[in-house]
This record gives C-alpha cells, structure tokens and sequence, in this order.
C-alpha cells in the first residue's frame, strides 16, 4: 500500500452535495457517462487525489478512502493478520482493477483498490 488514490461522499441529494462541495472549494464536479447516482469530482494539484459523491447506500454510511495496493489478496491477509476485518471480499470492475473494503481496528471502513485493466 502506498496512498489514497480516491475517495467517496455518500449523499442523499446529489444536486446538494453537488452544489455544497463546488462552492465551498471551487472543485469541479461532473456526471458519469453511463453511471447514475455517482458524480466524479477533479481536484488539482501537484499530488491532487481524485473523489466522487456518490448515492448513500446506507444510514451510516461516511467518507471512504481507496488507498492503493499491488495485491487486493495479499492485502487482504496482511489486515487480518493486523486485527482488521473484510467487509466486502474482493470485487472486480470490469476494465479498471479489483476492490475490497474492510474496517481497521478503530471500526473505520476503508477500500483498497488494485488497478488492472486487463480484468473482465
């Protein structure tokens, strides 16, 4: 693992989350070509990590980071071995890479992600 490479921001009203998060900090956010409930926001900078608002899922759903590893399955093995637990198992997206969320000792939900887009 080495960095947060993304993060999302569950919201109930899109348009609002929309509106909040671009005015407060100028960021630019757009619609998902074919994906509904999911806005990409674009940050800049010279280590800017890009986010998305995406449609809450559930009640107590909060900010998720995805922080970056070369294994999802080695990864894996190394959170259970530190006291953390799998929440989602290992899930591909078509063309883009693998992702697993998980809770760390402290009861907070992170995703790593795995880039490959050679996947189907």
């Amino acid at each position: 693992m080495s960095m947060t490479i993304h993060f999302e921001i569950p919201a109930d009203d899109l348009e609002q989350a929309k509106k909040f998060y671009s005015e407060l900090s100028g960021l630019k956010i757009t619609e998902v070509p074919g994906r509904t409930n999911y806005l990409l926001i674009t940050t800049t900078g010279k280590q800017a990590v890009g986010g998305s608002i995406m449609k809450r899922q559930k009640t107590q759903q909060v900010i998720t980071n995805y922080i970056y590893t070369s294994s999802v399955d080695e990864c894996a093995a190394k959170v259970k071995i530190l006291g953390g637990r799998i929440v989602v198992l290992k899930k591909v997206i078509p063309g883009t890479g693998y992702f697993a969320i998980y809770r760390d000792t402290e009861n907070s939900i992170f995703c790593i992600w795995e880039e490959n887009e050679k996947v189907q």
